[in-house]
């Protein structure tokens, strides 16, 4: 398996990362992630789909992603025995890895960290990708970017509703999928970046254990 394992000292928690659809998990979001979550105390165990791991661009099928991650979050346990696992991702990482715990509970996995859910394609508003979510019973937090293509505000608020208390909103104003923002906000890639840690690490530190 391709896979980064970064642990700060003293690391509270593990979180099992996985790639957006096009980008491979040394992409620079991620990198920039994990090194802003790392300073904050946050391991990170990041790893590529099958397809990635053979330079393909055509996604793995649902059954094959999940399987994966499955695989990735049994190697960051083996990895490090004795830290909290949190599992999440980039957008269609995120989603598999969701798929994947509704499917059945991921071992050991406290909580999801979604960066930028695709609840639809872009210009066909939607919402079935988000059916399975009601079979997650595990804390849910979505980072998402109020101009993100791939989640219009008022249907994911809507979800989420029907999600509570289980699931989070953070959202990063004027944000799209990718969490750029218009340079007339007067925030750097960088800060937004360092707020994604942020919100993330807060929650994290408020999971309980998994019963």
């Amino acid at each position: 398996m391709n896979r980064i394992l970064v642990l700060p000292p003293g690391a509270k928690a593990l979180v099992v990362l996985a790639h957006g659809a096009g980008a491979g998990m040394r992409h620079p979001f991620l990198e920039a992630i994990a090194r802003e979550l790392g300073s904050r105390g946050i391991g990170t165990f990041r790893y590529e789909f099958d397809y990635m791991e053979r330079r393909s661009k055509r996604p793995d099928p649902p059954a094959v992603a999940t399987a994966k991650v499955r695989a990735a979050v049994a190697e960051a346990a083996r990895e490090a025995p004795a830290l909290p696992l949190v599992a999440g991702g980039k957008s269609f990482g995120g989603r598999m890895t969701s798929t994947a715990q509704a499917d059945a509970p991921l071992p050991g996995v406290r909580g999801l960290v979604f960066l930028g859910f695709p609840l639809h394609p872009p210009g066909k508003p939607g919402t079935t990708r988000a059916e399975h979510l009601g079979r997650v019973a595990v804390p849910m937090l979505f980072l998402q970017g109020t101009r993100d293509e791939f989640a219009q505000p008022d249907l994911l608020r809507g979800v989420l509703a029907g999600l509570a208390p289980r699931a989070s909103l953070s959202l990063v104003d004027g944000g799209n999928h990718s969490f750029a923002v218009p340079k007339a906000s007067g925030r750097s890639a960088a800060d937004v970046i360092a707020g994604l840690a942020d919100a993330a690490a807060a929650w994290i530190a408020g999971l309980t254990p998994v019963s």
